[in-house]
């Protein structure tokens, strides 16, 4: 599977039992998958079968779909009102002779008496009906797939923005863990400078708990976790990305994990070094999920 965006545009048209039909789709970000139609009068019926088929489709995206339809022709029966006609009938054979011996009816004469006979659409049957939801079905199934295929062409170039990404956020977990100051010595060192100056101060101080401290404060200060997490978090990202298919909630998730670590790093450095790689990590975050909220 590959992944997919959730923006894209389709449209497909054909014929249906003597119809002309035209079914677009636009989709852009959604939570899920919110499906908005535009059918026309007459067509409500048809709206529990495209949710289906959409939803065979798609998994995410706000979707509008409308139907656009239109008759290739025309079709036109005459309908006699059978009381008018028996009304003329009966007032015929009444007047008697004078009447019938004029001959037999002609059709103009029928035509020419108001309300005898009517014209107007013809009624369609459950077949024609049945036949025409089927093609404007398969129609919708065409522009489904046309509009998947146009998701996954915009997600692939997703998917290589948001490896770069990562390939980002890699190589700056790789420059924190080689700056000098996270090194235990480097670590100790200092700490131990500024345990010196406070005892050169004459003040009374317990060594035993300033070590203690000391040791705490060498703990918390390492960044070994928050780089491991970072890496981990990265190859999970790259992962998912190969698998492909509706990831972009995983991801997301992901892309909380990674800011939750640049924070730490943060909030952690002991040198402008590794605080200038936080910040930098956190703009790449940001814009990893920024990319990734446009993934299905």
């Amino acid at each position: 599977m590959t992944v997919q965006s959730m923006t894209g545009f389709a449209r497909a048209e054909g014929m249906a039992a003597g119809c002309r039909f035209v079914w677009e789709l636009r989709s852009v970000n959604g939570k899920g998958l919110d499906i908005r139609l535009r059918l026309p009068s007459g067509y409500e019926g048809l709206e529990s079968a495209v949710r289906t088929r959409l939803s065979h489709h798609l998994a995410r995206g706000n979707l509008q779909v409308s139907l656009s339809l239109s008759m290739s022709e025309n079709r036109v029966e005459a309908v006699i009102n059978e009381d008018a006609l028996a009304a003329v009938l009966a007032l015929r054979t009444r007047l008697g002779p004078e009447v019938i011996a004029t001959g037999p009816m002609s059709l103009d004469s029928f035509l020419s008496i108001r309300g005898l006979v009517e014209f107007r659409e013809a009624e369609e049957g459950p077949d024609i009906i049945s036949e025409r939801n089927a093609a404007l079905l398969d129609g919708l199934d065409l522009a489904a797939k046309s509009l998947v295929a146009m998701r996954q062409t915009e997600g692939q170039a997703l998917k290589t923005v948001l490896l770069g990404h990562v390939e980002t956020i890699e190589r700056l977990a790789r420059t924190v863990e080689a700056d000098p100051s996270r090194q235990p010595e480097e670590i100790a060192r200092k700490l131990a400078g500024q345990i010196a100056a406070l005892i050169q101060t004459g003040a009374s101080l317990d060594r035993e708990r300033l070590h203690a401290e000391a040791a705490l404060l060498a703990t918390k200060a390492d960044l070994r976790e928050e780089i491991d997490r970072l890496i981990a978090h990265g190859q999970a990202a790259r992962d998912l990305l190969s698998v492909g298919g509706p990831v972009g909630r995983k991801l997301d998730f992901l892309a909380q994990e990674f800011n939750r670590e640049s924070n730490t790093i943060c909030s952690k450095s002991n040198s402008a070094a590794v605080t200038a790689a936080g910040i930098e990590l956190k703009v790449v975050i940001d814009q990893f999920r920024e990319q990734v909220q446009n993934l299905e």
